[in-house]
């Protein structure tokens, strides 16, 4: 064999090799990567059956906790959207209505079955995820405001 050929050879072996192991590191993180939504975000997305996180605000009057006094459902809004959540196990201390809150979870049967809930932790601090997508809302909001043809 000659030198030019060896060389070849090798070159082909550490490309199949890096190819491989690229393969496999996205195929690890593809399980890892959890996607953020919105409710309005979740009208336009067809997210099918996979874990993704969604944010908001708790509305309003919302709040109910279910006989076996563990399961708790909720809705979660944008101000334009709203999205049915339930979660089983013990909420954070600082989850209350008309707060920031991400969950993580999935959709079944057009309900969010949360699986994790995340609260905010002062006054003064939204999640970034959250305030971009009710920014995001309010603009969506004034927009069709503005176009509503008048009479």
């Amino acid at each position: 064999m000659t030198r030019k050929k060896r060389r070849l050879y090798m070159l082909g072996l550490a490309l199949l090799g890096l190819g491989a192991a690229t393969a496999l590191t996205l195929t690890a993180f593809e399980d890892n990567i959890v996607f953020f939504f919105s409710p309005t975000q979740l009208q336009t997305q067809d997210i099918g059956d996979r874990n993704f996180r969604l944010g908001g605000l708790v509305e309003e009057g919302s709040v109910s906790k279910m006989p076996d006094g563990v399961t708790t459902r909720f809705r979660v809004t944008d101000t334009v959207h709203t999205v049915a959540v339930s979660y089983r196990g013990q909420l954070p201390d600082l989850f209350r209505e008309g707060q920031g809150v991400i969950t993580e979870g999935r959709m079944i049967n057009g309900v969010f079955q949360a699986r994790e809930v995340l609260a905010k932790h002062d006054e003064n601090y939204m999640p970034p995820e959250v305030a971009d997508a009710l920014k995001e809302a309010e603009h969506f909001k004034a927009n069709s405001k503005e176009q509503k043809p008048s009479s």
